[in-house]
C-alpha cells in the first residue's frame, strides 16, 4: 500500500522526469539501505558514485554536525575555514594551484568551459574559442553540458544549442588532427566514460590529444565528476593516463552524498578569471566544504585506495563466474570500483527486468547505456556484502534465463 501511495504522491507533485523504484528508503548506514517496509537492500549504487564512504559515516556525522554549530552560509563577499582548507588538500594531492567551488558537476564543467575561453581569449587569440568533445560523453545537464555530450537524445527539443563546440569520436585516432586545431580553445574529456558503460580512454589516444593541444596551445579539461574521489583506484583517474589536466572538473564522489562541486586549475589560467568574472551563491558552502574536507582526508589514505583495487578483483572475480554459468553478459569492464557488464540481451531479460528483479530482491544497481548493468559501491563496502550482494544478481539472472 506504501508503494501505491508513493507513486501516486510522486505522480501528483513531481515533475515527470524520473523514474523511481517503487520503494521509498528510509534511513541507510554504510552499504545497506532500509525502505518503509523495513526491507532490506544492499547497496551497489552509491547514489550514482556519490556516498563514497557509505551512508552516514560516523567521522562525516561528525563533521556535518560540529559545522551545522557553527556556520551555514556566507556569501562569496566572505571566505570561510571549511571551504580554506578543502582547497589546500585538493592542492596538495593534486596537479592544482587553485580552486573553484560550485554545488555540482555540470556547474563545475561550465566554469571550466568560461575558464578555458577567456583564458584563450586573454592570452592567445580573441577568436580562439572552440571547445572540442567526445562521441558518447557526459558531462551534466545544462544547456552547455548537454551540447559537449554529443547525443541526440540529450538536446533534442533544447535547441538552439550554445555554439563553438565540435564533436570527435572517442577513442578515434583517425582525422583528430583536424578536430583539434588552431581555433581550439579546450579539449573537455571523461578519461573513463561512465554513462557509456565504463569506457577507458586509450593510451595513444590520449598522447595524441596532448600532443595536439600542445601544438595548438589549447587546454585539456578532464571531467572527473564521476570518476574522481577513489572512484578507480587512484585519488584521480588521469594519475593512471599519462596526462597532466589544465583544468579538472570534480563532484559526486567528493562530497560523499552533500552536494559539491569543484573546478581544479593551475595559478596562471586561473588568473584569466579576475574579480567579477564567475561565482556562485552556494558554492564554497561551509556545511558543504566540511564535510568534503573529511571525505578527502579519508580519501588520500593510501590504505583505502589499495582497498578499492582489491574489491574490484573481487567484483570481477565474482561477475566472471556468473558470466560463465548463464553467458549473460558480452563483457565485463571495470575502472576500480566503478564496473559495466554489458548484457546479452535477450526475450525478457534486459536492464529493466534485472534492475526490477534486484529491487525485488534487496540489490540496488544502476544502468548505464541502455544495455549496461552499472556498478559504483561505496568505496568501503564490505567483502562480506560484495559477494552477498553478486549472489543476488546471480539468483535474478538464473530466475530470468533459467525460470524454474
Amino acid at each position: 500500500m506504501g508503494s501505491m501511495v508513493a507513486r501516486k504522491d510522486f505522480n501528483r507533485y513531481m515533475m515527470p522526469v524520473y523514474k523511481p523504484a517503487e520503494f521509498i528508503p528510509l534511513k541507510a548506514k554504510g552499504s545497506i539501505v532500509w525502505d518503509k517496509k523495513n526491507k532490506k537492500y544492499i547497496d551497489f549504487a552509491s547514489g550514482i558514485a556519490v556516498t563514497s564512504l557509505g551512508h552516514c559515516h560516523p567521522e562525516l556525522n561528525k563533521a556535518l554536525a560540529d559545522q551545522s554549530k557553527k556556520i551555514w552560509h556566507l556569501s562569496n563577499l566572505l571566505t570561510n575555514e571549511p571551504a580554506l582548507r578543502l582547497a589546500k588538500i585538493f592542492c596538495k594531492h593534486t596537479f592544482a594551484e587553485k580552486v573553484f567551488f560550485s554545488n555540482s558537476g555540470a556547474e563545475a564543467v561550465e566554469a571550466a568551459i568560461k575558464t578555458a575561453r577567456k583564458y584563450a581569449y586573454i592570452n592567445i587569440n580573441k577568436k580562439k574559442n572552440e571547445i572540442v568533445a567526445f562521441s558518447d560523453a557526459f558531462h551534466g545537464r545544462t544547456m552547455m553540458a548537454i551540447a559537449l555530450n554529443g547525443s541526440d537524445r540529450f538536446i533534442e527539443g533544447y535547441g538552439p544549442m550554445p555554439g563553438g563546440i565540435k564533436h570527435h569520436q572517442f577513442n578515434e585516432l583517425k582525422n583528430l588532427e583536424k578536430t583539434i586545431n588552431k581555433n581550439t580553445a579546450a579539449v573537455v574529456i571523461e578519461l573513463v566514460q561512465g554513462e557509456a558503460g565504463i569506457i577507458k580512454a586509450q593510451k595513444a589516444f590520449v598522447q595524441k590529444i596532448k600532443k595536439l593541444c600542445k601544438q595548438h596551445q589549447a587546454l585539456i579539461i578532464v571531467d572527473e565528476v564521476q570518476s574522481g574521489a577513489g572512484r578507480t583506484g587512484t585519488l584521480f583517474a588521469y594519475e593512471q593516463f599519462g596526462i597532466k589536466p589544465d583544468i579538472m572538473c570534480c563532484a559526486k564522489g567528493i562530497g560523499g552524498g552533500i552536494p559539491i562541486g569543484a573546478v581544479l586549475t593551475s595559478t596562471k589560467i586561473a588568473e584569466c578569471m579576475q574579480l567579477g568574472s564567475h561565482g556562485s551563491t552556494f558554492g564554497g558552502n561551509p556545511l558543504a566544504c566540511a564535510v568534503a574536507e573529511k571525505v578527502m582526508t579519508l580519501l588520500t589514505k593510501k590504505t583505502l585506495l589499495n582497498g578499492v583495487k582489491k574489491k574490484e578483483k573481487l567484483f570481477v572475480s565474482g561477475l566472471k563466474e556468473i558470466n560463465k554459468e548463464f553467458n549473460c553478459f558480452e563483457e565485463i569492464r571495470s575502472s576500480g570500483l566503478w564496473l559495466g557488464c554489458k548484457l546479452n540481451v535477450k526475450e525478457n531479460f534486459n536492464l529493466d527486468t534485472i534492475m526490477k528483479g534486484c529491487y525485488a530482491e534487496g540489490l540496488m544497481i544502476l544502468k548505464a547505456n541502455n544495455n549496461t548493468i552499472r556498478i559504483a559501491p561505496s568505496l568501503i563496502i564490505e567483502d562480506k556484502l560484495i559477494l552477498k550482494g553478486l549472489k543476488i544478481l546471480r539468483s535474478v539472472i538464473q530466475g530470468q534465463l533459467r525460470p524454474q
